[in-house]
């Protein structure tokens, strides 16, 4: 017979397990609504090719952003308190999703020095738009988390910048191995059976 704290730490244990798997699917559900579905099909359609992708993720938050202006400009009703928190978390997600993305290119030497000048020079666009609606405790805290994931995009693509700039010049076969990469012919086709 279990003695009965280890029965209680047991149902203790499975009832935090729960709350903690139905928390993280309620989280990917979340994200799964962030984005459209022709913007879904942008980033999948560039997954190969990190240049690319690096621009398709440019588009969608320059989407947001001005969505951000556009609800700036209209007068405020009932209801732009969490309109505006609506779209700074989906600006943070994506923001958060592309940082993800930056890391994976450093970490595995993806040439994208061609697109990261004009990418620190959104950030601090983004940056600037992400302040300019006024506090409200509706959206404050994801405006933070927004300003954060673009703070931490800007240090990853300065730091890429650099660190690109010398491995590249002291791996001219790897240069060129990302060319070729980069090149159409290489990418892979998709399937167009009918269905």
């Amino acid at each position: 017979m279990i003695p009965w704290f280890r029965t209680r730490r047991l149902a203790i244990a499975a009832a935090i397990l729960l709350a903690l798997s139905t928390a993280s699917r309620l989280r990917a559900q979340g994200r799964e609504d962030v984005l459209s579905a022709k913007e879904v099909d942008a980033l999948r359609d560039a997954a190969y090719i990190p240049m690319d992708r690096v621009l398709a993720f440019e588009k969608i938050l320059n989407s947001r952003e001005h969505d951000i202006e556009q609800l700036l400009a209209r007068p405020h009703r009932p209801g732009f308190g969490q309109d505006m928190h609506d779209l700074l978390d989906q600006f943070g997600a994506i923001a958060d999703e592309f940082n993800d993305n930056l890391d994976d290119y450093s970490h595995k030497h993806r040439d994208i020095r061609k697109v990261l000048p004009k990418l620190i020079q959104f950030t601090e666009r983004w940056s600037t738009t992400l302040r300019a609606p006024t506090d409200d405790e509706a959206y404050n805290i994801v405006r933070r988390i927004a300003l954060d994931a673009v703070k931490d995009m800007r240090e990853i693509a300065t730091t890429m910048q650099t660190e690109q700039a010398e491995y590249f010049k002291a791996h001219p076969d790897a240069a060129r191995m990302e060319k070729q990469r980069a090149d159409e012919s290489h990418a892979p086709v998709p399937d167009e059976t009918p269905r």
